[in-house]
């Protein structure tokens, strides 16, 4: 039986395909428009999809969307009529959409797709749910799923149970942790819906001198994590700003602009939020807990991307092991609505062993062969040279000692926004410039931003305080006393990015300035290749860990296709690409045609 999972319509479409209960196929769709959080119906997605499986719309047997389209309205326009007449352009805006297209899911599904089969609209919240708890390797767990809305819910708890999930309570909107913290994320600046991890990474530049003022202020919070807010401080329930006038008096200010200069302002809001976030997720964790008596967790939603709040509930919550689906954000909805309809709608088994979850890794994207990739270079007279299997690791090994940068593509793409290595970009963990290197030459992004450690799974333990699996990027963890270095007595007369240039650790690049990394633990049976080249770096150079961060540049989604790798490596300061079997040299090889297009764009953007 074929299932096809759908999320669209509001950011980071997605599809995903689930043949008999296995997950076969699972992508968004920004990866092949080169739209950065694509909300549009996924066409290309599902394509690719079916073509990984090898089957046409006609032979699906049901299509599942992750949420209810007429449930969703129904808020929409409920929320206008209570704050009418303010927030009539916002109206105007909105509702043409809906009107024509997003009510019309069913006519888009069988008109884009060829297909005359049944269709199932689960809720928001049960996709998350289903996302989270289905492909986890607990028999039987909690969920919990936190995000910015989908119909009415914003949070939601419950219990799964072999092939079975229900939600036993929900926040309502307008009442969100995630629009809160998007607040905040459209006050310092930065994108919401985008630039949220940016203001995670801020957070420990900062001091938390508004964190009482937020929860004096802006939400009341209850001991079980419940919480109102105070909508007199915020727009999104009727405008287009995430925030209005009194918030602006509240904390002194309009918001920062666009890629304006960072202050120690912006600095201190990050890390407030950021610690009344993690407040109401360990009060939230610590209620389930006490409601369902599970030792396991399950999480999901856009909030459950926040890896260091998932970091404080694995070290300081009740239950003895966490799982995250990676896709934690609208894309994981289509999974997660796949999964449901297999599962709790057909009422199909679910095998769980406590041990491995059926996620694959999350390497579920297209995944391209030798033969294509020499096509691809040949065709385009790219210069190249073809490396053994076995040299592969070896020879990336030394570049990478060296202070290289290497591009990385890989096997399968990730499912999910974090690389982990089918779609990196990779350096020297113990390099205290290559932070600097790779931000500003690499990444073109703001310098404050921190880079992620992959290490090898048996390894962990040696550098981090953590002995679990990290396999999705998804927690932060302290770094171990024993590695890091003694401060500096004028240190403590830094503030803001003024720390950001002092070494902490044996591994300066990816240590943050709060002594912490986020990291992928990596094992043999999910990437042997990425394995062994973290291998074959430890037995030769001693540190079996190095920087991995997101094959593309700020404002582009992670690469997909040879050409797109080939394409960023270019117009990039990166010193190597390698792809599968082939090693290419930046020396040497000719400048990109439409460069001068291409960086026009990138200002304007």
């Amino acid at each position: 039986m074929n299932i096809l999972g759908i999320s669209a319509f509001y950011h980071d479409s997605a599809a995903a395909l689930v043949c008999d209960g296995r997950i076969v196929a699972a992508a968004q769709e920004e990866r092949f428009t080169r739209k950065k959080h694509d909300f549009a119906f996924p066409i290309q997605a599902i394509r690719y999809c079916l073509s990984e499986a090898g089957i046409g719309g006609d032979e699906l047997d049901w299509v599942a969307f992750y949420d209810k389209p007429f449930l969703k309205f129904e808020r929409i326009l409920e929320t206008y009529l209570a704050y009418a007449p303010r927030g009539f352009f916002s109206f105007l805006k909105a509702v043409p959409l809906w009107i024509k297209q997003k009510l019309w899911i069913k006519d888009l599904i069988r008109e884009d797709l060829s297909y005359n089969g049944k269709i199932l609209f689960t809720e928001h919240h049960e996709s998350h749910a289903a996302s989270a708890f289905f492909p986890s390797p607990f028999g039987e767990a909690a969920i919990l799923t936190m995000d910015g809305v989908g119909e009415w819910a914003t949070a939601s708890y419950g219990v799964g149970k072999g092939n079975e999930l229900s939600l036993m309570s929900e926040i309502r909107f307008p009442h969100s942790l995630g629009l809160l913290y998007s607040a905040f994320t459209y006050y310092t600046g930065f994108k919401v819906n985008s630039g949220e991890y940016k203001v995670m990474g801020l957070a420990p530049y900062g001091e938390p001198k508004y964190r009482d003022l937020i929860l004096n202020e802006l939400i009341d919070l209850k001991e079980d994590g419940s919480f109102r807010m105070n909508m007199e401080y915020f727009g999104y329930g009727c405008g287009l700003r995430m925030t209005n006038r009194k918030f602006d008096k509240l904390f002194g200010g309009r918001p920062r602009k666009p890629e304006s200069r960072l202050t120690q302002r912006e600095m201190d809001l990050a890390r407030s939020i950021q610690e009344v976030t993690e407040e109401i997720m360990l009060r939230m964790a610590k209620h389930v807990h006490r409601e369902t008596g599970m030792k396991n967790l399950c999480l999901a939603g856009g909030v459950a991307l926040n890896c260091v709040g998932n970091g404080r509930i694995l070290r300081e919550g009740p239950f003895e092991r966490l799982w995250i689906q990676p896709a934690a954000g609208d894309a994981g909805g289509a999974l997660g609505a796949a999964l449901f309809a297999w599962h709790q709608y057909l009422g199909n088994a679910r095998a769980a062993d406590g041990k491995k979850d059926s996620q694959q890794g999350s390497y579920l994207g297209p995944c391209y062969g030798k033969d294509e990739i020499r096509d691809f270079l040949e065709c385009r007279n790219i210069p190249y040279s073809e490396i053994s299997d076995e040299e592969i690791s070896g020879r990336i090994a030394d570049l990478i000692a060296d202070e290289k940068v290497i591009g990385w593509l890989e096997g399968r793409m990730e499912f999910g926004p974090r690389a982990l290595g089918g779609r990196s970009i990779l350096g020297d963990a113990r390099s205290p410039k290559m932070q600097e290197t790779m931000n500003l030459k690499i990444k073109f992004r703001e310098s404050f931003r921190p880079f992620a450690p992959s290490v090898t799974r048996e390894r962990v333990s040696d550098y981090f305080e953590m002995d679990c699996e990290s396999p999705y990027m998804l927690l932060v963890a302290p770094v171990k006393k024993a590695i890091r270095r003694p401060g500096n007595p004028e240190d403590g007369k830094l503030f803001g990015i003024a720390k950001l240039n002092v070494p902490r650790s044996d591994l300066p690049a990816v240590t943050h300035v709060d002594y912490s990394a986020r990291i992928q633990t990596v094992s043999r049976d999910q990437h042997p290749l990425f394995y062994d080249l973290l291998e074959r770096f430890g037995k030769k150079y001693g540190c079996y860990a190095l920087i991995n961060t997101s094959f593309n540049v700020r404002g582009e989604p992670i690469v997909c296709t040879p050409e797109d790798a080939y394409r960023c490596f270019m117009r990039t300061n990166m010193d190597y690409l390698v792809m599968g079997n082939f090693l290419l040299e930046k020396k040497g090889q000719k400048p990109l045609e439409k460069d001068i297009d291409w960086l026009r764009e990138y200002e304007l953007d």
